[in-house]
């Protein structure tokens, strides 16, 4: 068993309470490694450290060039680092391997190109309606940042959080998920080695609602970012609310994969499956949905069953194996009961519907057809292996179908007619939308969405703003102070 200790102001620590809890291969069904159980007074201490690092100290003084050079060299480092980092989210998630470390060589480009910005976003010199008066703007860090990350992707996720939290100045309290701890510890050993002054950045661990809640609540913390479900995301503004705290929340998604007769069908197909099997579905942009015109319905069905049928499952280290287990028993046991439900309200299963017997949270890859717009396959976020293939008429039908959900992440389209794509890309309501493509990624395009899949928007430059504040600075350079309606005493 691997014993982890968290970093709070520079230092190596266990929980203040002397709890920890223990970590377990989705695969294997074992315990690996023990993670400091958190709490309340944890919270606070790092809370603190993240204070004093942006109040005072070198971090506090710091240009923006020479915070950029510092994001630079700890990309540097998560490049060598990625293979390493790669096994032990495996081993955490479940996730595999080659799906994985894909991700963790192009986590630094994260870093990179938030180095970049750094030194490029400022203020302006402001026209004013009084003579007399010199108006600028200036761009300060907005503070103390926490950052609440999921299990499914951690390392991919924090870098768009913490890479432009840095490089706006603020400093950052990172939480992962419980399930998932052991590689964002890894993490910051890499922040002690890039030279990152103590207190700049934090790694606490533990549960929701005895570390995370406090870190949300904290009066000294002003911005909290959080990838997660639906549910955490609502609570987490209710309690930022009470102190008027700046959220980011990037939430779940029931995204639609929109196919017309008019696609190159063979790369919808390929499209459609990676869309929704990658990553065990265990992705808040899967591709849940699937939209087929009626006159292509029953043969593009038959091949992508042609094409996922024989998928293997097995040990996510083997670079065979092309799915992996579920993460989480409770999230293994919530994808078996929508199934089960799916069937029970009329929908066909042609495909899995059930669990592979063994040690491991293994379902199989499962495809419905004959589902209704409003059963709760089509409606709830699974999570999951799980396929809802959904017939429509025409462009109409689609649209209200694919908006007929209270998510609004990601959106593909497959056409081959460029005015339709051009027409559906701007009334599908979803942060992202893909055309004849699906599920990729950038550091450079924002992403966030719409209704219940969030508030916010990470990555692209604009990101960077949502982790400062503009202040206005008025310099009065005439001979005598100019009146207005604000200062003349009455």
């Amino acid at each position: 068993m691997q014993r982890y200790q968290m970093l709070i102001d520079g230092k190596w620590v266990d929980a203040i309470s002397g709890s920890s809890f223990e970590t377990t291969n989705p695969y294997t069904g074992k315990a690996w490694a023990t993670i400091p159980r958190a709490g309340e007074a944890d919270a606070d201490l790092a809370v603190r450290a993240a204070h004093r690092a942006l109040t005072s100290g070198p971090w506090a003084t710091m240009s923006a060039t020479g915070r950029g050079a510092l994001l630079r060299k700890l990309a540097d480092i998560l490049t060598e680092e990625a293979a390493s980092l790669a096994e032990i989210d495996v081993r955490d998630n479940g996730k595999l391997l080659v799906e994985t470390i894909g991700a963790l060589r192009y986590a630094p480009q994260f870093y990179y190109f938030a180095a970049g910005l750094a030194d490029k976003s400022d203020g302006s010199v402001l026209p004013l309606d009084r003579p007399g008066i010199f108006a600028y703007t200036r761009k300060e860090p907005i503070g103390v940042v926490v950052g609440i990350t999921p299990w499914n992707s951690p390392l991919l996720i924090a870098a768009s959080k913490i890479s432009m939290a840095l490089a706006a100045g603020c400093t950052f309290v990172l939480k992962p998920s419980e399930h998932t701890s052991a590689s964002s510890l890894e993490l910051a050993r890499i922040f002690e080695r890039a030279g990152f002054p103590p207190g700049v950045f934090n790694v606490v661990t533990g549960f929701g609602n005895e570390v995370g809640d406090p870190l949300v609540r904290h009066p000294l913390v002003a911005k909290v970012t959080l990838t997660g479900g639906e549910i955490t995301g609502r609570r987490i503004n209710e309690l930022a609310a009470a102190d008027f705290k700046s959220v980011d929340l990037e939430l779940g998604g029931k995204s639609p994969n929109i196919v017309f007769p008019d696609a190159n069908l063979a790369d919808a197909v390929n499209s459609v499956a990676s869309g929704i099997f990658s990553a065990s579905g265990q992705s808040c942009i899967a591709g849940s949905r699937l939209l087929l015109e009626d006159s292509i319905h029953d043969a593009f069905v038959e091949r992508l069953l042609a094409s996922v049928r024989n998928l293997k499952l097995g040990d996510p280290l083997d670079p065979t194996v092309q799915i992996g287990p579920v993460t989480t028993r409770p999230q293994y046991e919530r994808i078996l009961g929508l199934i089960n439900g799916a069937k029970a309200e009329g929908a066909t299963c042609v495909l899995g519907g059930e669990a592979l017997p063994g040690d491991g949270l293994f379902v199989k890859p499962t495809i419905f057809i004959d589902v209704r717009p409003n059963m709760q396959i089509a409606q709830e976020e699974v999570f999951g292996p799980v396929l809802s293939v959904i017939r429509f008429k025409d462009e109409e039908e689609a649209l209200a179908i694919a908006n007929g959900t209270r998510y609004g992440l990601g959106a593909g389209v497959w056409t081959g007619d460029m005015a339709r794509a051009f027409r559906m890309s701007a009334r599908i309501q979803a942060g992202t939308v893909w055309i004849n493509m699906y599920r990729t990624i950038s550091f450079m395009t924002p992403f966030g969405g719409y209704k219940h899949s969030g508030i916010g928007r990470e990555n692209g430059a604009e990101a960077i703003r949502s982790f400062q504040q503009t202040k206005t600075i008025m310099l009065n350079h005439a001979a005598v102070i100019p009146t207005s309606v604000n200062n003349r005493l009455e």
